[in-house]
């Protein structure tokens, strides 16, 4: 299988004829491959989105909305085929990535609804002779970088606010499953999307993806990624004044209290760190416990994550699948070696846990007797590790909940209201879920504090981010204009 950028509304090759290979995590053999693209292809697809900003925003709210109702439907209807490219590209779970393109009917709909309620504002001055109003308009054409792990979500997440805005979208995919994105393309032109209004250019972040960064006709920038590749992107972009939307990586606290009861709560920190493997930006892969429970809850963790089923992503019988890389599984491999040799209690998993005799697996790892000093504590894995934290107290939970440079998401578990409140008010994180996690919803604003990142998708909050305010004064004033070196 090989996969051209999409440009203009045509599949094209890339301009220096060269491909990447994509793995499958089942295998760690080639399956596909890519277009290795480069700033000559992103000029074409910028300069393709350029020229269909004009008419695209003049279009009109309504004509925005039937169009991405209809990708959002041909998303939907084309679910199987999307999560079987996702699936074998990323090693995720079948049942999942479906879910997710399933979503993406109400997702689409929700932002082709928002297209009709791009509002301003009339804003009450002390003269009675001026109209003061703002109305919010598109920024042109935008530039939208997703994660591997989830690429159509990620990507949806600012393709379907920034067409219902009214800009035009260059999206640079993953290197690492790339393939779904160039068919949602394709599926946009379907649902009469104009050519050029949505582009996909594939290739390397450093090549395809820094043109991007950096091309002045790209006027924003949403980036889904890691901490230190958002350094560069935050920089590259810095120096062209552009702002930029980041929602980066996490090290967040799931955080039980003694009030629970555990046969009714062990899912939660199953769900939190090992559905898809642990790659996912809000993994809960740090779980808090209060020392009075702590026995029998992590022993239940420990069973379950034992029983955990592996192997081939595609099978619905699979509970995780591979890790989608093999730098990942690397890192992860290092990562609890050294855990381990800190003083990390080996409870589940581990270097010697079972895993299939092929692809990038790594067995669900409990680490118990995890504190603030150990590497595990901080550094995010990416993979299925959890670390196994104790706590005495509301304020001790809390603190050390706080105690790293990431502040995504938080779970919080517990059955006193107050206490609930309290303590998702005191979560440096943009998310606090309490007795849940993981959950997402296109209303629902999304974003980091701290090193996860600023700005937010989803929601109005999100929504926002893809319009800026123009203030328009009408001065009805019949008397002639005064003191001209006056302020007015």
């Amino acid at each position: 299988m090989r996969a051209d950028h999409w440009i203009d509304g045509t599949a094209t090759a890339p301009a220096g004829s060269q491909y990447l290979p994509t793995l499958d995590p089942m295998t760690t053999r080639p399956w596909a491959e890519i277009a290795r693209g480069d700033a000559a292809d992103v000029e074409a697809a910028v300069q393709a989105a350029n020229g269909a900003f004009p008419a695209w925003r003049a279009i009109g709210p309504s004509r925005r909305a039937e169009i991405l109702w209809r990708m959002g439907d041909l998303i939907a209807d084309h679910a199987d085929e999307l999560a079987a490219l996702e699936s074998r590209d990323a090693g995720k779970v079948i049942r999942e990535v479906k879910g997710q393109h399933l979503s993406m009917r109400t997702w689409f709909h929700y932002y082709a609804t928002l297209a009709l309620h791009n509002e301003g504002r009339s804003i009450p001055l002390d003269s009675p002779h001026i109209t003061a109003y703002t109305t919010r308009e598109p920024f042109g054409v935008i530039g939208v970088i997703p994660a591997f792990n989830s690429p159509v979500l990620l990507g949806a997440m600012s393709i379907a606010p920034g067409l219902a805005a009214g800009n035009t979208v260059v999206v640079k995919s993953p290197e690492v499953n790339a393939l779904s994105l160039g068919r949602v393309a394709e599926l946009s032109r379907q649902a009469g999307l104009p050519d050029g209004c949505l582009n996909v250019v594939h290739g390397y972040g450093a090549e395809a993806g820094d043109a991007l960064v950096v091309h002045p006709l790209v006027r924003k920038v949403f980036f889904t990624g890691g901490p230190d590749s958002a350094r560069i992107v935050t920089r590259r972009a810095a120096e062209h004044l552009k702002p930029v939307v980041t929602e980066l990586g996490g090290k967040s606290a799931n955080i039980f209290f003694p009030d629970v009861r555990v046969e009714d709560v062990a899912n939660g920190v199953i769900a939190g760190i090992f559905a898809a493997a642990g790659q996912t930006c809000v993994a809960g892969s740090r779980l808090l416990v209060h020392r009075s429970i702590a026995d029998e809850l992590v022993s239940a963790v420990a069973a379950r994550a034992r029983r955990i089923v592996l192997g081939d992503p595609t099978d619905p019988a699979t509970e995780m699948g591979p890790i989608s890389q093999e730098k990942i599984l690397t890192g992860v491999r290092a990562g609890v070696t050294a855990a381990l040799d800190q003083g990390a209690e080996l409870l589940a998993g581990g270097p010697d846990g079972p895993t299939p005799s092929d692809g990038w697996f790594y067995a669900p790892t409990v680490l118990g007797g995890v504190t603030t000093e150990m590497d595990v504590f901080s550094q995010e894995f990416f993979g299925p590790v959890l670390a196994v934290t104790t706590f005495d107290t509301e304020e001790e939970a809390v603190a050390i909940a706080n105690a790293t440079e990431f502040g995504l998401a938080a779970g919080i578990w517990t059955n006193d209201l107050g206490r609930a409140h309290r303590v998702a008010r005191q979560m440096v994180a943009g998310t606090a879920w309490i007795n849940t996690y993981r959950a997402m919803n296109f209303s629902m604003p999304f974003g980091g504090t701290k090193a996860s990142g600023y700005g937010r998708v989803n929601g109005m909050d999100g929504f926002a981010e893809f319009t800026q305010p123009k203030s328009i004064w009408v001065n009805t004033d019949p008397a002639p204009v005064g003191d001209p070196f006056v302020l007015r």
